[in-house]
């Protein structure tokens, strides 16, 4: 186990956590006693008091028990940001049942392996997203639907709120559709269920890049381990005010923009559309503290020549994960803002974060240090022998946070986990150091390495580079076939406006050339207008480097 991290760690804040043992429907509750007229959720300008949003979890909540809900039963949640997302997903907490939170980007033959790997009968859907659902209602197991419309949460109507929170009510005439209004105008029942701290409350899947996507078994006690751990860290206090930027429905939005300042009585600013502008003008507006996003934001947020015209100076901490943030773009973050980006590490096997810098001592492209009570190793991934300081390996973590497993995948959970002294450990799949102080620095997937000519080469070593260079905006690197060194480096590259026409991919190549060793630098390079991305907002590297090799097998 890393210890040399605690020498390090953050003054006054203790190294291990007591995690409560009740249900996070149960935080929402406390915090409705303890600021009924505090708001909870600001929407384009629209106030929800804590007060109202357990009001209307709990109505909703009644709508679910009599329709038959069950204790665990699985329930499709399928909607952008929004108010709706938030009372939706307590509500199928307080109705004892367990949210299965689903990338609104899913089309409709991607949306049946969720509904079947459920089970799922009942779902929360948003009506921009209907078309998508309907073809599914009763010719799988789903059965009915409730109809959400962001407008009925929007009051405004100026040009930074998005058509889609503008657009009104959709007419829909089927008894397999609910419309949310009239769910939420339920008479609140006395006699909900007892649910446990240990009972499973959320199945966030797998992103898919490495096959079908994987349902991991979160009780509440899993999501509360980290829930509690980002109010403490952050700090987060009541008084703090949110920018909710992040997909709800992902782990780290789901985590940082609605549970842990829920717990602690902060104002969510909920955006449902990521937008640069209105991003900027939010934050002046409402003067939000905190801001948890990923590296492809703070790209494009900084990038903005308007951005200058902003008050953005009540940010206090910003910080995320998913990729790490190019040496290149932190100065300029800096430079413009004062703070350092806190980054952090987690999947959603872990529900977000198991390493996470100290918010006064961050290290650039680092993955953090091991989070409260988390054990972090890394070993090799072939002979799982642990190394040591600087040297390369896979990450295996234990924590609270771990899930209990995949949904359903026997096999695949027997290869997720590993026993070591007496511990079980989760194989992250993710190469990875640690220096001598504990920070631990991303390597790679254990796939993405690019061998050429016996060359091991790490593509986001190469991408941290390529940011340096002023004409690049986005980069992303691949291995592709090569006769004569087995691969090749590949890089995708999405210029700077005012660069496009002005810069060849010679010119990178050359440059690039001048920045790394002879074997690393890219060969190809390839302009696109823009990268494919999760709905999450990470790079798709995987998709670019399968459609390149199916290519070259032609």
């Amino acid at each position: 186990m890393v210890h040399a991290h605690f020498a390090h760690w953050p003054v006054r804040i203790p190294t291990t956590l007591t995690v409560p043992e009740t249900t996070l429907y149960d935080n929402l509750e406390v915090t409705a006693r303890r600021y009924p007229n505090k708001t909870a959720v600001m929407y384009y300008g629209t106030a929800i008091s804590y007060q109202e949003l357990l009001q209307e979890v709990n109505s909703m909540a009644s709508y679910l028990l009599a329709q038959g809900v069950q204790q665990e039963e699985r329930m499709l949640l399928y909607m952008q940001n929004s108010p709706q997302f938030i009372i939706a997903y307590y509500a199928i907490l307080r109705a004892g049942a367990v949210v299965v939170p689903v990338n609104p980007m899913n089309m409709t033959e991607e949306l049946v392996h969720y509904i079947q790997d459920g089970n799922i009968r009942l779902g929360f859907v948003a009506q921009e997203l209907y078309p998508r659902i309907e073809p599914l209602i009763s010719k799988t197991a789903l059965e009915h639907v409730i109809l959400a419309t962001y407008s009925d949460y929007c009051r405004e109507s100026g040009p930074e709120v998005p058509d889609v929170a503008k657009a009104p009510r959709i007419a829909v005439q089927t008894p397999s559709v609910t419309f949310w209004k009239e769910a939420t105008d339920y008479d609140t029942i006395s006699g909900f269920p007892n649910t446990a701290a240990n009972n499973l409350a959320v199945l966030p899947y797998t992103s898919g890049t490495t096959g079908r996507p994987k349902g991991c078994m979160h009780s509440h006690l899993t999501i509360q381990a980290n829930t509690v751990s980002t109010v403490l860290w952050g700090p987060l206090t009541s008084e703090a005010r949110v920018l909710c930027t992040l997909p709800l429905f992902h782990v780290t939005g789901m985590v940082h923009s609605m549970h842990a300042p829920i717990y602690a009585g902060a104002t969510m600013v909920v955006l449902t559309r990521w937008e640069r502008d209105t991003a900027a003008a939010i934050i002046e507006r409402h003067s939000c503290t905190h801001w948890t996003c990923i590296s492809t934001m703070i790209v494009d947020f900084l990038a903005n020549p308007n951005l200058s015209c902003y008050d953005i100076s009540s940010l206090q901490v910003i910080n995320g994960g998913g990729a790490p943030l190019p040496k290149a773009v932190g100065e300029k973050l800096f430079n413009v803002t004062g703070l350092r980006f806190v980054e952090g590490y987690g999947l959603s096997e872990t529900m977000a974060q198991t390493h996470f810098n100290p918010m006064d001592r961050p290290k650039l492209q680092c993955l953090g240090i091991p989070a409260f009570d988390v054990d972090a190793r890394i070993i090799d991934p072939d002979t799982l022998e642990e190394k040591g300081i600087g040297e390369e390996g896979e990450i295996i973590v234990n924590g609270p946070q771990v899930c209990k497993g995949y949904w359903q995948r026997p096999e695949e959970n027997e290869q997720a986990f590993i026993e070591l002294n007496g511990k079980t450990f989760f194989r992250t799949g993710d190469i990875a150091r640690f220096d001598e102080e504990g920070y631990f620095f991303i390597v790679d997937r254990v796939k993405r390495m690019i061998n050429a000519s016996g060359f091991k080469i790490w593509p986001s070593e190469v991408e941290s580079i390529l940011y340096k260079h002023p004409a690049i905006l986005q980069a992303c690197v691949i291995g592709v076939p090569d006769e004569r060194k087995g691969e090749e480096v590949k890089a995708f590259v999405v210029l700077r406006e005012e660069q496009q026409g002005l810069t060849s991919e010679q010119e990178i190549i050359d440059w690039a050339k001048d920045q790394m060793a002879a074997y690393k630098y890219p060969r190809i390079v390839e302009f696109v207008e823009s990268l494919p991305v999760s709905g999450t907002g990470k790079i798709l590297w995987r998709k670019l480097q399968e459609a390149a090799w199916s290519k070259a097998e032609k």
